[in-house]
């Protein structure tokens, strides 16, 4: 919760700057109003602790009253929140708060489609490093509240070796086996596998799991008949041009993950709104 204190400084300082020469030369001081926060279209509500902690660090006296929690789904003018306090500290937090809360339901929103795409199937949708900079714990938060499962939250808790680390190693064994030398106790091996004699060698090599990089889903398919018949403790995981329209092909071809940077480079912000009711 402490960096995401520190956003919310650094979003309102931001905004403010000097102050809000709008709201101070319109509205007499000690003015008193309560304002409703709505959605204005159907999501899934994510952040909505953030969207208090956004009024309540601008002006602590502010009454917030949270009208929904994290992870319901609400309709066109269900409300997300009541205010109540001075209209100056309400006014310029508003537009702060709702960028956060935007955000968070939009991530929310866009992931908990991926996961309905593919229900019924085993495989489990899951995100990447592909977040906005400063923002990563709390979009990985709002991925878990759509539904979905994170993948590793930096460089520091997981071990992917990707084509560059193949490269720069000379092959894959190379790779896997520095990283089998090297690495903290405990975390598991994946390797990027760009076609199918990558996914031999990856598994030869002892990867726990392998990414399948882009392909197709024959491509898919033949790799996971090969590694269930002769690997079946590595799991697989597909990535690359996976969007709605084709996740549930995917998921049929028998992967056990399926990684989507769309969820958190790609969400559309959703429809909010304040408005002051009395």
């Amino acid at each position: 919760m402490f960096a995401t204190e520190k956003l919310i400084k650094m979003a309102l300082e931001e905004d403010l700057g000097s102050g809000d020469v709008t709201t101070l030369s319109t509205v007499p001081p000690g003015t008193m109003a309560r304002a409703l926060i709505k959605v204005k279209q159907e999501c899934v509500a994510s952040g909505i602790q953030v969207l208090g902690l956004v009024f309540r660090t601008l002006d602590p006296s502010l009454k917030i009253e949270a009208r929904a929690g994290d992870g319901d789904r609400l309709k066109v003018g269900d409300p997300l929140m009541a205010i109540t306090g001075n209209v100056i500290s309400i006014l310029m937090a508003e537009r702060v708060a709702l960028n956060f809360v935007q955000r968070l339901c939009g991530i929310a929103t866009l992931t908990s489609q991926f996961v309905s795409e593919i229900e019924g199937y085993s495989a489990e949708i899951v995100d990447t490093r592909k977040t906005t900079p400063g923002w990563r714990s709390l979009e990985k938060y709002a991925v878990q509240v759509g539904g979905a499962r994170n993948h590793r939250h930096g460089l520091f808790d997981g071990i992917l070796i990707k084509d560059n680390h193949i490269r720069a190693a000379g092959t894959v064994t190379n790779a896997v086996s520095h990283a089998q030398s090297m690495a903290p106790h405990g975390l598991k091996i994946e390797v990027e596998a760009a076609d199918f004699d990558q996914v031999k060698e990856a598994a030869l090599a002892g990867a726990d799991i392998i990414l399948l990089d882009n392909m197709s889903s024959e491509q898919l398919r033949e790799a996971v008949t090969f590694i269930r018949a002769e690997y079946p403790a590595i799991k697989l995981e597909a990535s690359g041009r996976i969007v709605l329209e084709n996740v549930a092909q995917v998921a049929a071809c028998g992967v056990d993950f399926i990684s989507v940077g769309a969820l958190t480079h790609s969400a559309p912000a959703i429809d909010i709104a304040l408005d002051l009711v009395s």
